[in-house]
């Protein structure tokens, strides 16, 4: 499945942030090439055992963040690959360089879209950060 994407910020020059980011303003897919669309719900930085990763520290939440999201396309047959959208909830906005350092890990060209949102709060006291996906399958690859 091939996405066509238009980035952010302007070519080789500085984007808005000032910062390296891991979205891009659109993206599209032939949905002849979809044969499934995965959807993640918000996800908080919860180990296997339920309990908050990384207490008062956004880039390691961001990574566990993104291992949920992961685990979870991995048992619908998707990958990180196939993600074409994220919404992003945070507490505090000065964290986001390092959220995207932890994204620029995750996720290559052509990155997803992305929306982020700043929120007085999660259902875990403690959790900095949730993230939600939508994830694209190829009809004839499961996009990994």
């Amino acid at each position: 499945m091939a996405f066509e994407s238009v980035p952010y910020g302007q070519g080789s020059g500085q984007n808005a942030m000032g910062i390296p980011v891991a979205f891009c303003n659109a993206i599209a897919f032939d949905l002849t090439d979809v044969k499934r669309l995965v959807y993640v719900s918000g996800q908080l930085a919860t180990d296997e055992h339920n309990q908050l990763v990384g207490v008062g520290d956004v880039g390691a939440q961001t990574e566990q963040v993104l291992k949920n999201i992961q685990r979870s396309l991995e048992q619908l047959g998707c990958s990180l690959a196939g993600v074409v959208q994220l919404t992003v909830f945070v507490k505090d906005m000065s964290g986001l360089r390092e959220i995207h350092e932890v994204r620029l890990r995750y996720f290559s060209a052509p990155y997803p879209t992305s929306t982020l949102v700043a929120v007085a709060g999660f259902v875990h006291p403690d959790a900095l950060i949730e993230i939600n996906a939508v994830a694209a399958i190829g009809s004839y690859t499961d996009h990994a």
